[in-house]
């Protein structure tokens, strides 16, 4: 009796061996959690990207945009031009971006200073503030644009678990009409 036991046991142990049903369903719930995390890597990723360069097209809209004035409102006309950002940055909520533009007048000794300055959703450079600006734009007795955009960025699933991110931009211009951009109140 107890051979016929392990004989029926070992029958057992070789029909379970070669018996695959089920063997897909196991793999699938390996392999189910890495292609989940993938996938969601993917899509938080792909978000961040888009809407990184999203805040480079806001800086360079909004830059672009103020430079092809001679003289420009700030009561009427800055406010739809910092306010179509939100145009730009669709369909992610502009009340997360910072959006600032700023005239920097280089005077005959090459020093960068911050003409007028406006925003949007944040604080405006301060006039006469020293400003650096690269050494192929550092031309004397000029005016260039400083467009600058920066978004706080929550991700949507955050399954890494790395908080909020601070997406920015910044383009420098040269305006177009003019050599330089008054802005009247």
């Amino acid at each position: 009796m107890n051979l016929t036991n392990r004989a029926r046991r070992t029958r057992k142990r070789r029909s379970f061996l070669k018996d695959r049903r089920g063997l897909a369903a196991i793999e699938f719930a390996l392999i189910a959690p890495v292609m989940i995390l993938i996938y969601l890597g993917g899509v938080e990723l792909s978000q961040g990207i888009a809407l990184k360069r999203m805040v480079g097209l806001t800086a360079s809209t909004v830059t672009n945009l103020v430079a092809q004035y001679t003289t420009i409102s700030a009561s009427t006309q800055m406010p739809d031009i910092l306010n179509a950002s939100s145009q730009v940055l669709a369909p992610y909520p502009a009340s997360q971006a910072t959006v600032t533009i700023s005239a920097i007048q280089i005077d005959s000794d090459g020093k960068a200073t911050v003409a007028w300055s406006q925003s949007l959703n944040g604080t405006p450079r301060t006039t006469g503030q020293v400003m650096t600006v690269p050494a192929a734009l550092d031309v004397p007795n000029t005016t260039i644009l400083y467009g600058e955009a920066s978004y706080d960025y929550t991700p949507a699933i955050d399954f890494l678990d790395q908080g909020n991110f601070t997406l920015t931009s910044s383009i420098y211009m040269y305006p177009r009409a003019s050599s330089t951009i008054n802005l009247v109140q």
